[in-house]
């Protein structure tokens, strides 16, 4: 089985593990992603102070960086963990939030870019403005385009950085520049729930941790996320009970289960 399609495997690893993922993240999230990294087993560490986020993510399995909220000492403190973890080899996530709406943060992500995520993961609006071909201008966090409009940005900015490039939306879309998968979990409710993408990043954070081919990572991220949803929406009658009823199901996945309703597509 290729790695990509093995995410069965990459959940039993994050449980048998506990694996230490640093997170530096956006205030509206924390606690949403922090409970999503325990629900799957990994272990969170929501560490922000100038003072240890270097000394942290050079000891963390992984790193989770989302430029959400950005303020002056969020956005050091991001840029001394991605330093500390690119020296010591310590995969890092990148979410590159509203990075195609406003030119500070979209600078702030050339920078870390040039430390070598593993992953980037975004929406369709900030993955092409940071491959340099805007698909239309983001309106704040959210986007303007779909994912199908930035498979060829997703591609070339893979390349260009040497990573692997993730685009959600109504399906998600990951690439290394070569090979392309294509994700169909989900549920359209996810949208009304702040901060879903940002628990996208926190589990491919995790699932990079045990698993270090970087594409394999993000397909087994998004797809326990996307498979949990669906599994919540039966006991949910809206975005709050969303909410809870997705942490119970990650909490409950089950390695079986998930590799039966993945829906996971090779497409080049």
């Amino acid at each position: 089985m290729p790695d990509y399609a093995n995410v069965a495997e990459t959940l039993e690893l994050i449980r048998a593990r506990a694996p230490l993922i640093h997170n530096i993240t956006n205030f509206v999230v924390t606690n949403l992603t922090a409970n999503a990294l325990l629900a799957v087993g990994a272990s969170p560490a929501m560490v922000e102070g100038a003072d240890e986020v270097a000394d942290f993510a050079a000891r963390a399995d992984a790193l989770v960086l989302n430029l959400g909220t950005l303020s002056p000492p969020r956005a050091a403190a991001i840029r001394a963990a991605a330093a500390a973890a690119h020296a010591a080899s310590v995969p890092f996530v990148l979410d590159p939030v509203a990075a195609g709406a406003i030119p500070t943060r979209a600078a702030l992500a050339e920078d870390l870019l040039a430390l070598r995520p593993a992953v980037v993961r975004g929406n369709a609006s900030e993955i092409a403005a940071l491959a340099g071909v805007p698909t239309g201008a983001g309106r704040g966090v959210d986007s303007t385009a779909t994912p199908e409009a930035a498979l060829d940005a997703a591609r070339l900015l893979a390349r260009r950085a040497g990573t692997v490039v993730a685009v959600t939306g109504a399906v998600d879309y990951v690439t290394d520049g070569t090979r392309m998968v294509a994700l169909r979990n989900g549920h359209p409710m996810m949208t009304r729930v702040t901060g879903m993408g940002c628990t996208a990043t926190a589990l491919i954070g995790a699932c990079l941790a045990v698993r270090r081919d970087p594409l394999a990572a993000a397909v087994h991220g998004l797809t326990m996320l996307g498979v949990a949803a669906e599994l919540a929406m039966p006991r949910a009658s809206g975005p709050g009970s969303l909410q809870v009823e997705l942490m119970d199901r990650l909490y409950t996945l089950d390695p079986t289960q998930l590799a039966r309703l993945a829906r996971i597509t090779i497409m080049a």
